[in-house]
């Protein structure tokens, strides 16, 4: 495919694909997100700069953001990048939408800047069985846990996913709560999402309490907008819940607005839990109770793995951070 055939795909003009596959600005975030999606899609390479990228990013770390309303990752982002700079390591950042293959793309921006190592902010591990056996640097998946893919330059750190959703719903059921909705992501493409969930069915199980996934459970993508649009649709099927469950802070604050507006008070009507612990969380009326991550250790533990990896060929590794359940406003004893 050529850069012709990719203007042709996507109806944008030949000039305009070009400067978004070189990363020029002066493009629409619209435009930019069809042509890179379109890009993806085609496998489409750009080997006319691959040396010219090598030589400007033979030294760098690149970051492979999955999902773009996550505001986790920015948070995340925003220390990597800190500790990048003391490192003297320069950093790429490539955002691309929850849908994608985060692999692919990783495989992809390899062969173009030649990066010392690779930080994933996201993934599913059906991508990296598939296709992770095509990156040979040093790389470190965050927020997901690597330890059974087995790759020996593959490192993982994140928390105990499933266990931490467990702990959020016994929190409620020891408030009184039996009845439940769940604002999730898409299992069948979010290894995140998957574990988040079996970790709630994990403590309804243990409690005797029957859940619906077709009437109680909505899989969506990690945004306020989701999280709303999702809440909003449970309220109007008829779905009877007292407390609902969201498997991201995003969604559970985009929760909470629709319950506002189909008349229920939170945490009145409906306890509301939500998992990251953004600081927003903090400043929400009602503040938002939440399985708080720890970002900030994510980040160090993640580039201190990656560099050792890089500089010192250190093995693997494959670390579970500690996780705090925080009971605050948005959810009450019945």
């Amino acid at each position: 495919m050529t850069i012709k055939d990719l203007a042709k795909k996507t109806g944008y003009g030949v000039a305009t694909v070009s400067r978004v596959l070189n990363g020029q600005p002066s493009v629409s975030e619209t435009a930019r997100s069809v042509i890179l999606r379109a890009a993806e899609e085609s496998g489409f390479q750009l080997n006319s700069n691959a040396k010219q990228l090598k030589q400007q990013r033979s030294n760098a770390i690149l970051v492979v953001v999955k999902g773009r309303a996550n505001e986790l990752f920015s948070e995340l982002l925003e220390y990597v990048q800190g500790m990048a700079d003391q490192a003297h390591y320069p950093l790429h950042v490539d955002y691309m939408e929850e849908s994608l293959n985060e692999v692919q793309r990783a495989v992809q921006l390899c062969r173009e800047m030649k990066p010392l190592g690779l930080l994933f902010l996201g993934g599913d591990s059906q991508n990296f069985i598939s296709g992770f056996h095509s990156i040979d640097v040093p790389s470190v998946l965050v927020t997901n846990d690597a330890s059974d893919l087995n790759f020996p330059n593959l490192s993982s750190v994140c928390t105990d996913n499933r266990q931490a959703s467990r702990a959020a719903m016994d929190s409620m059921v020891a408030l009184g709560h039996r009845n439940f909705a769940i604002v999730g992501g898409y299992k069948e493409t979010s290894t995140t999402s998957l574990l988040r969930y079996q970790g709630c069915m994990d403590s309804l199980s243990s409690h005797n309490i029957s859940f619906d996934e077709e009437q109680s459970y909505r899989g969506v993508l990690f945004s306020y907008e989701n999280g709303y649009a999702a809440a909003k649709e449970l309220v109007e099927s008829g779905c009877k819940f007292s407390a609902l469950f969201a498997a991201a802070d995003v969604m559970a604050i985009g929760a909470i607005r629709a319950l506002r507006d189909c008349g229920l008070r939170v945490p009145e009507d409906v306890s509301v839990m939500g998992f990251d612990g953004l600081p927003l969380g903090s400043y929400l009326v009602p503040q938002l109770s939440t399985v708080r991550q720890s970002v900030f250790e994510m980040a160090r533990i993640s580039m201190d793995m990656l560099i050792s990896q890089i500089t010192e060929g250190a093995p693997a590794r494959h670390i579970f951070v500690p996780f705090t359940l925080w009971q605050r406003e948005s959810t009450r004893a019945i």
